[in-house]
């Protein structure tokens, strides 16, 4: 066989096989096997999901044991079969298994029973579309294989879909569920998780990432025990309090060893992630939509299709996962011609001015970010309707003629003339009181008959369920960006949703208003960013208040904080790593002492905590020292030249800001041809240790030469050996390694 056929064969080898015999599913490839089987009345079983088996020979057969008050199959005297014991793809509430159910349905007389058996299966080629919901995607359908299994209730004719998708050289498996009533009676969906899966017993931890407003995403670690343990969000979105990720590990994984699976909801709206241990110390877990508030009316031949859920296996610990998701949110979740370019460097003017601003003292700004190198300007909150503070004119997307008497565009021109970009504000989804949209449409939020809605940062939020009032945030952005030469948008979301009632939909139906709000949301970011694809989209909330995976399928990088701290952003950062690449983490360098913290750091640590994303600035150019703007020249001028490397190498965390008194990264190019290592220590001591770093992810048969220094340096040595840091003797301080393969 030559080198082409065989390169040819292993393209076309099946990626899902079904052993009709056995009745056992086999999801696999190069890196992991994914097992389930069509059990003793057509329960589907789980069986396995982990490192890649060769062929599987039934040894993972669920245990028979007469269990004490566990239920068994109707209709059977098998005291042995249980499903309060068994480990399980999906299961529905009142079918025996007392654990968290990953369905609930309210029958049309009101029960709750549900209980799902197999009805029938396919399997694919590269993987079906999720209509109107974001999702991991394929390029060709040789990269991926999707399987089918259709479950049904047969006393109520309800039919289960369940997806597994394997892509072919990714440790990936994305699931997601459709519902449909194929019977002749209204049901109410009361719950439905994206994916359920059931570990055998085995001591775990569950990591998740919690925080708050400009405190996002900290690592969470913990030891799962009996009983429930839940991580959501009630919010309307991802939110700054919880986000949509968790993983679960071995408890002597760490960054560089042992098992993890890590489970990504694709999602921006309420989202919960249940962690049960049984009687029998198996663990379940169930990610999906959140219950709470919700309530989906299913008419006789409707479906109802849920979110996708991206499961990562590493056994290379927690560093594997992380790099697992950050190619494929980079390379399949993220689309446009914005997904491989290289991220400009931008000054955003908020932190600057606030709202006070006019055209003349943006220029000034503007002239000094030209004199230093950076590629654009950010036009932050305050430019629209008459707004001078925050309580007016959100809705009102015009120019606001007293800051722009001669229009917005008369200033964009003359930001490309200076030979940089220019990118605006917006926060879409919010309403003012004092509002020409209000005054027109007072309809148009959020609000409970008889009931005053509640504000937040005086501000109200729009219905996007709604088709008329997406189609005017639409029609008014689409007149502002045709107009005004945009090359980019900070879509920015400054509350969380309260008075959830829409008032086009009846009062059985009103559980539907959270996830049609996500779902109008979608549609709207669909059709902005289809009719404006050379526009580089950010999202924002408040910060990182709505960083997932569903965003980044319309902007391919969201703002990681309103906390612009340098030392803050350590852990901040650090966290979102573990879920996200660095190319979808914007990060600026803002004045000391910092206006969230009051903390006084160094410029040059500053540059390197927001260098380690991707990099801007946001604070008064106008007002730094010419030596300061020296050293600010010299940053960008880096940055732009380790810019590939950052944005689209491989990310490596090499120690815990939440663990030491250090933290330090590295970024490896993707040939292994270059590294940037970061390093950054926080309290100075009167008795310091000595402290050695060791890199990791170079190539050990190559030699690398310092940059700064030119001195070479085995690969194997800087990874194993490590290096002597020098002593800082203040606060705050930071380092930066940049090494280039050379040939001695």
């Amino acid at each position: 066989m030559t080198k082409s056929e065989n390169n040819l064969t292993q393209v076309n080898e099946p990626l899902i096989t079904f052993d009709q015999k056995t009745q056992v599913f086999h999801l696999h490839n190069k890196h992991l096997s994914y097992l389930l089987s069509i059990d003793e009345g057509g329960i589907l079983s789980h069986l396995y999901f982990g490192r890649r088996i060769r062929n599987y020979h039934g040894q993972r057969r669920s245990p028979r044991r007469d269990r004490g008050f566990s239920g068994n199959l109707p209709g059977t005297t098998d005291r042995t079969y249980s499903l309060d014991s068994l480990l399980r793809e999906y299961s529905g509430k009142g079918d025996g298994d007392f654990r968290t159910p990953a369905l609930v349905v309210r029958q049309a007389d009101g029960s709750h029973t549900i209980f799902l058996t197999y009805r029938s299966h396919q399997i694919v080629s590269g993987k079906p579309s999720l209509e109107g919901l974001p999702a991991a995607y394929v390029e060709t359908d040789e990269e991926a294989q999707t399987l089918i299994v259709t479950l049904e209730d047969e006393v109520s004719s309800l039919r289960v879909d369940l997806f597994y998708t394997i892509y072919r050289d990714r440790n990936v498996v994305a699931r997601s569920v459709k519902i449909k009533n194929t019977g002749r009676t209204t049901i109410h969906l009361e719950k439905v998780a994206s994916m359920q899966m059931d570990f055998n017993n085995r001591p775990l931890d569950v990591i998740s990432l919690p925080g708050a407003h400009a405190n996002e995403r900290h690592q969470q670690r913990e030891a799962v025990g009996f009983g429930i343990k839940e991580f959501s969000s009630s919010r309307g979105t991802t939110s700054h309090q919880m986000n949509s990720f968790i993983a679960l590990c071995d408890p002597d994984t760490n960054e560089f060893h042992g098992e993890v699976y890590g489970f990504s909801f694709v999602y921006s709206g309420n989202h919960k992630e249940s962690v049960e241990m049984d009687q029998f110390r198996q663990t379940r877990v169930t990610v999906g939509i959140n219950d709470d508030q919700f309530d989906w009316q299913l008419t006789p031949n409707e479906s109802f299709q849920a979110p996708e859920v991206l499961m990562v296996y590493s056994n290379h610990g927690l560093n594997g996962m992380s790099q697992t998701f950050h190619h494929l949110l980079r390379e399949r979740i993220a689309r446009g011609k914005n997904k491989y370019r290289e991220r400009p460097i931008v000054i955003n003017n908020w932190e600057a001015t606030f709202f006070d601003f006019n055209e003349s003292k943006l220029k000034k700004i503007v002239d000094e970010a030209k004199n230093v190198g950076i590629e654009m300007f950010v036009l932050d909150d305050g430019w629209f309707g008459h707004r001078d503070n925050d309580d007016s004119s959100l809705g009102d997307w015009q120019v606001f003629e007293k800051k722009f008497p001669n229009g917005l565009r008369r200033f964009s021109d003359y930001v490309h003339q200076q030979g940089m970009k220019m990118g605006i504000w917006f926060e879409p989804e919010m309403i003012s009181y004092d509002s020409d949209l209000y005054r027109q449409h007072p309809d148009y939020l959020l609000k409970v008959p008889g009931r005053k809605p509640t504000p937040s940062r005086d501000q109200y939020v729009l219905d996007m369920g709604r088709q008329e009032v997406r189609d005017n945030i639409f029609n008014q952005m689409k007149q502002l960006l045709q107009t005004e030469n945009i090359d980019y948008v900070k879509w920015d979301m400054n509350r969380h949703l309260t008075d959830v009632y829409s008032t086009v939909l009846p009062a059985e139906r009103q559980g539907e208003t959270l996830h049609r709000y996500v779902l109008g949301l979608y549609e709207l970011l669909e059709k902005l960013t289809t009719k404006f694809p050379n526009i580089l989209w950010e999202g924002c909330s408040g910060g990182g208040g709505r960083i997932d995976a569903g965003f980044m399928y319309y902007m391919p990088q969201s703002w990681a904080s309103d906390n612009t701290d340098a030392i803050a952003r350590l852990t901040i950062q650090y966290g979102t790593s573990l879920a996200y690449p660095i190319s979808s983490m914007t990060a600026h360098v803002s004045e000391s002492p910092n206006q969230q913290t009051g903390r006084a750091t160094p410029l040059k640590t500053r540059a390197d905590v927001a260098m380690s994303g991707v990099f801007g600035y946001e604070l008064d150019l106008t007002k730094m020292t010419a030596m300061e703007k020296m050293a600010i020249k010299k940053q960008v001028t880096l940055y732009k030249e380790i810019r590939p490397v950052i944005q689209y190498g491989n990310f490596i965390r090499l120690i815990n800001p939440n663990q030491n008194n250090r933290c330090a990264w590295i970024f490896v190019a993707p040939d292994k041809k270059e590294a940037v290592a970061f390093s950054f220590h926080v309290l100075s001591s009167a008795q310091p240790t000595f402290d050695v770093l060791r890199l990791a992810g170079l190539d050990s048969d190559r030699n690398y030469q310092n940059v700064a220094t030119g001195k070479v340096i085995g690969g194997d040595e800087l990874m194993n050996t490590g290096f002597y840091e020098k002593i800082d003797n203040f606060d705050f301080s930071s380092h930066l390694y940049h090494f280039k393969v050379v040939t001695v």
